[in-house]
């Protein structure tokens, strides 16, 4: 137990330097518009655009990894009693074509520490926030509403904005995380529910400030904005193009995929939208 607390005080001591620069951001936008929950808002949006190159670099080597899904069967079926084999063949395509299976881990895990930190930042100046206002939060309606369905202000839950939160969480997943075969489609139909239900069971649980869920809700948002945009811009044909260059060596990158046109909807990739991630 000592050793528990001990990792978490050295855990909040690391994110204190992220904290501080939340709060000073949080103060620089709020000089602007006067209201905590628009910027909050304008904190997710320009999150999300820092970590833009980052998702544009996740969404093309998943166009690759799904290009590449007959080879490495291929493989699978050539090595199948030699996995060192298989593992050193799989590498060298991966490094061939440019693509990496493990692309979509990182922007999630920069993103998780400004998540922990906006919560300490949040949870530690509840008293600003008690005394914040945004759309129904703070209303007249809202004062009079039971039970935390409406929140009074920006520190305390409000389970309105806790079930958009979960919808949003549900067309993240259900419709903008690509599946490469049956099985994944089918899992992708089990997750694009549990993911959300597990969600809901935290927020109503731990009652999470409404300012919280507005980050939260905000990011999930943009982030499937981001999705549609680099969904029309790289749709899956131009997978094929994608690994062409690398092989090439020639530097581009999407010409093809620029004159291409949309896709379907549903064939987004993401999963960084799907945890609030920050």
């Amino acid at each position: 137990m000592e050793s528990a607390l001990l990792m978490l005080l050295a855990f909040v001591n690391v994110l204190q330097p992220i904290v501080d620069a939340l709060h000073g951001v949080l103060g620089a936008i709020y000089g602007v518009v006067h209201n905590y929950g628009w910027t909050l808002i304008i904190l997710a949006l320009i999150v999300k655009g820092f970590f833009w190159p980052l998702n544009t670099m996740q969404y093309k080597s998943m166009l690759k990894t799904q290009q590449l899904q007959p080879r490495i069967k291929a493989l699978q079926q050539k090595h199948k009693n030699d996995r060192e084999k298989l593992n050193a063949e799989t590498m060298a395509l991966y490094k061939e074509t440019g693509a990496n299976p493990l692309a979509g881990c990182l922007p999630l895990l920069l993103q998780m520490p400004i998540l922990f930190s906006l919560y300490a930042a949040i949870n530690g100046d509840r008293a600003l926030f008690a005394s914040q206002k945004w759309l129904w939060i703070g209303s007249p309606m809202a004062l009079g509403s039971p039970h935390h369905i409406l929140a009074a202000n920006l520190a305390m839950p409000d389970y309105v904005l806790l079930v958009l939160y979960i919808v949003s969480m549900y067309f993240s997943v259900r419709f903008t995380s690509p599946a490469l075969d049956e099985q994944q489609a089918q899992q992708q139909r089990i997750m694009s529910f549990i993911s959300p239900a597990m969600v809901g069971y935290m927020g109503f649980k731990f009652a999470w400030p409404s300012a919280l869920i507005i980050y939260w809700l905000s990011f999930n948002v943009f982030t499937m904005a981001q999705q549609l945009y680099l969904m029309r811009r790289y749709p899956r044909g131009a997978a094929g193009a994608l690994l062409g260059a690398k092989s090439r060596g020639d530097g581009s990158d999407g010409g093809t995929a620029r004159g291409a046109g949309p896709v379907s909807g549903g064939q987004v990739a993401a999963t960084a939208a799907t945890i609030p991630a920050s």
